[in-house]
This record gives structure tokens, C-alpha cells and sequence, in this order.
């Protein structure tokens, strides 16, 4: 009896001794297991020893198409520097489009549209620039995908062959039919805001004035700076001796 008595004391202190053991490895495992909080002003020297962990998610552009972390880049000529874009002014006169469609009416597929320049809101409505005169041709290349017949008012009777090349387009009044078949017009402004530029679009009837169709958005500054204009408008070449290079 007394034997027995030692035995099962003997068993009793085994089975407490190797549970504690096993509490004591789970407990080791949890701890290394557990993440190890950051402790202000203290260095994680582990941290320094793991291999970096590579990501597939790449970066993506944001709202106004600019890559998150991009790299700069200049033309050759050093014109221009800016951040690589993902997205240009075509994509914005693009959402734009979608907007005029959506709230269109009386235009169809057999009243023809004409598409002018953007003029500059606080002028007097007589003067554009080079993102007015690109986003106008942006808006007759969505106009025609959505089937909208679109007049070229500046499309002569005539191609003029010249050293500087072949052309059809011309600015010159003298040289454009007066007389078009032309029932609403595309037409807007822009006006400089914090952050790019606003543009308000609309079409209205050629008689009777009235809107049928309006749109409005921002183009961020560093998308209207990605247009670059060439010397032959008259803003560069040489001026007293120094040639002059606008980006």
C-alpha cells in the first residue's frame, strides 16, 4: 500500500513536469509567433537581416493619371520635364464626352456638329491657346465614335502643296465655305483653377442658341503641361538674338 502510494505520487509529479515542459514550449512558439511591436525611437536591427519582400501589386496612377512614384524625364531638347503620364488630354475630353452624351438632346445622327476652339473665360472670348485648339480636335475624334456627324469648317475646296509640306486645313477665312450645312456647334471655356484647369463644354443650336448638351472638368496642371507647343505659332524662335524654347 505504501509502495502505491509512492508510485502514483511518482506519476502525478511526471505528468505535472512534462506539461509544464510542453507550456513552456507553446509559450516559446506564441512568443515568436507574436508580432514584436514597434517601440518609439527604437531600432529593429532584425529588420536590417531579412530579405526585402517583393510585391507584384504595381504602382498604380492615380485620379488625374499620374504614376503614384514616377521618375522624371526631360525632351531632348530640355523643353519639358515632368512626371510619365498614363493618361493625356484626349482621356479627359474623353470623359467629357461621355458626360454631353449622357444629358444630349434633340442632337441625332443626321444633325451635323461643329467643333470650335476653347476660349479662356476671362477674356473676351476672342482668344484660346494650345490646349483649346488640342482638345477641340480631341472632341470631333469622340463626337465621331459615337456616330454624330461632325463638320470641318476649316477644310478647304483645295489642297495646297507648299515647301513646308501638303494641306487641306486652313485658318484663313478667305479660304472656307461660308455656306455649311451646320446645326449645333460644340463650344466652351476654360478658366486656370487651383490645381489645373477648369473646362465647361456645351453644345448649343446654331439658331436658336439654346443648350442642348453641357459637360464640366478639371484637367490637372501637370496634364495641360505635357502639351508642348512647336516654335511655328509664333511663341518661340529668336527674339534679339536669344532663341527662345517654351515647355
Amino acid at each position: 500500500m505504501h509502495f502505491q502510494v509512492k508510485w502514483v505520487t511518482a506519476l502525478i509529479a511526471v505528468t505535472v513536469l512534462s506539461g509544464c515542459a510542453m507550456w513552456q514550449e507553446e509559450s516559446a512558439d506564441a512568443a515568436e509567433q507574436r508580432p514584436v511591436e514597434p517601440v518609439m525611437n527604437v531600432m529593429d536591427i532584425r529588420a536590417e537581416e531579412r530579405a526585402p519582400v517583393e510585391s507584384d501589386v504595381e504602382d498604380e496612377p492615380d485620379n488625374f493619371g499620374a504614376m503614384a512614384q514616377p521618375q522624371l524625364y526631360s525632351s531632348v531638347q530640355g523643353a519639358y520635364q515632368g512626371r510619365p503620364l498614363t493618361k493625356h488630354v484626349g482621356d479627359y475630353v474623353k470623359n467629357m464626352a461621355q458626360d454631353l452624351i449622357s444629358n444630349m438632346e434633340y442632337v441625332t445622327n443626321k444633325t451635323p456638329v461643329a467643333v470650335t476652339n476653347f476660349a479662356m473665360l476671362d477674356s473676351d472670348l476672342q482668344e484660346t491657346n494650345l490646349l483649346g485648339h488640342q482638345m477641340a480636335e480631341s472632341f470631333i475624334h469622340e463626337l465621331h465614335k459615337y456616330r454624330i456627324p461632325v463638320v470641318d469648317y476649316k477644310a478647304t475646296d483645295y489642297i495646297r502643296v507648299t515647301e513646308k509640306g501638303d494641306f487641306l486645313l486652313s485658318r484663313d477665312y478667305l479660304d472656307l465655305n461660308s455656306s455649311l450645312p451646320i446645326e449645333y456647334v460644340l463650344t466652351g471655356t476654360m478658366a486656370k483653377h487651383q490645381g489645373g484647369v477648369l473646362v465647361n463644354a456645351r453644345i448649343l443650336g446654331i439658331e436658336s442658341r439654346a443648350v442642348v448638351a453641357s459637360a464640366q472638368l478639371l484637367i490637372p496642371f501637370y496634364v495641360v503641361d505635357a502639351l508642348i507647343p512647336s516654335d511655328s505659332n509664333g511663341k518661340g524662335g529668336m527674339r534679339d538674338g536669344v532663341k527662345l524654347t517654351r515647355g
